[in-house]
């Protein structure tokens, strides 16, 4: 063992490193797990009790050089790549890197929710995998409602103990959550990703984003509903933005209505995006119906509340120009790249 001791240690003394390469093969020949030094010890453990405390103390003294050696020429690489790195040129021009930027539905998305929160609304969110009784029972939807076809909605089981389960077609279950779980009065909106059996194309798509918003409390009229939503888009699309209501049907509202704005592609000059007519459908609103508020337990001879949904897609559209549903999936970087200077 000694004369193996002396060989290399020999050897240690004589290296030097040309390269980093160099002095990584030497830190595995003799440091590395399956190294010199491992196999040393190993053999040791087959000395002689009267020789062990000689050759332990040289076996620690050979490996100690070993590492003193490593750092060494480990330091004085270093020492060189910090040299040559401050003889370049500081003046060149830098390589530049990418800069990223939000999504167009996330940007909409932010915009509207602060805009209500100056309203005083706060943002409630609730599961993207719904029963039958959040998603359609309580919102008063009659069991033959075309919106519990198969069609229109994905269903993940059918029956069970609380009916079936699907991926919610609104996001007004999560109103129906807050009314279950709390007391008047309530003012929040309802982000969140929406699915619907439908045919992709450029004006459709199998899943999407709305902003619901929900409002009760005693005394809450109608007036208060259009009063709140004409805000809303004198500060979403600029002051100026004509705003109608048409009579509508919706199973959890009575009255309900449409909201139509002037378009803002065409300044309600008509296009093809809004059909021509300059007008175009942003949102659904109403009165929460009586039956909904019973169905959370919530006395609808003391309370009353008005509540609304918008798609963010469609409000996008209009804020961007942009005419194609399926751009906003298919992370197309030239696409995204377009928003970049609308970070906020």
């Amino acid at each position: 063992m000694q004369e193996k001791i002396n060989q290399y240690t020999a050897e240690i003394n004589s290296f030097q490193s040309k390269n980093a390469e160099e002095l990584e093969s030497f830190r595995i020949r003799f440091l590395g797990t399956k190294g010199i030094i491992k196999d040393l010890f190993e053999e040791f453990k087959t000395v002689s009790s009267e020789d062990k405390r000689t050759f332990g103390k040289v076996l620690n003294e050979f490996k100690q050089l070993a590492e003193a050696k490593y750092q060494t020429l480990k330091d004085g690489s270093e020492t060189d790549d910090n040299s040559s790195k401050s003889e370049q040129d500081l003046t060149l021009p830098g390589e530049g890197f990418e800069i990223g930027a939000r999504h167009p539905l996330s940007l909409v998305r932010k915009e509207i929710i602060e805009i209500f929160k100056k309203l005083g609304f706060n943002v409630a969110e609730g599961p993207e995998v719904e029963d039958d009784w959040h998603n359609f029972s309580a919102l008063n939807f009659p069991e033959e409602h075309p919106a519990r076809d198969m069609q229109d909605t994905f269903f993940i089981k059918k029956g069970g103990e609380k009916g079936d389960i699907a991926l919610r077609t609104h996001t007004s279950s999560v109103q129906v959550r807050m009314m279950e779980a709390g007391k008047p009065p309530f003012r929040a909106i309802m982000p969140g990703r929406v699915y619907r059996n439908e045919a992709i194309s450029a004006r459709a798509h199998c899943f999407f984003h709305q902003v619901e918003g929900l409002y009760i409390d005693e005394n809450v009229s109608f007036a208060d509903l259009k009063q709140t939503l004409f805000y809303f888009v004198q500060e979403l699309f600029g002051e100026g933005t004509k705003v109608r209501f048409r009579p509508s049907y919706f199973p959890f509202t009575e009255p309900s209505a449409e909201m139509d704005i002037s378009c803002s592609i065409c300044k309600g000059d008509g296009c093809q995006f809004c059909k021509h007519s300059g007008w175009v459908e942003i949102l659904g609103c109403g009165m929460v119906d009586p039956n909904v508020l019973e169905n959370t337990n919530i006395d609808s001879k003391k309370y009353t509340g008005y509540a609304f949904g918008m798609g963010i897609e469609r409000i996008t559209n209009l804020k961007y120009q942009i005419k194609d549903l399926r751009l906003f999936s298919e992370n197309d970087i030239r696409f995204l790249k377009q928003f970049q200077s609308e970070m906020i």
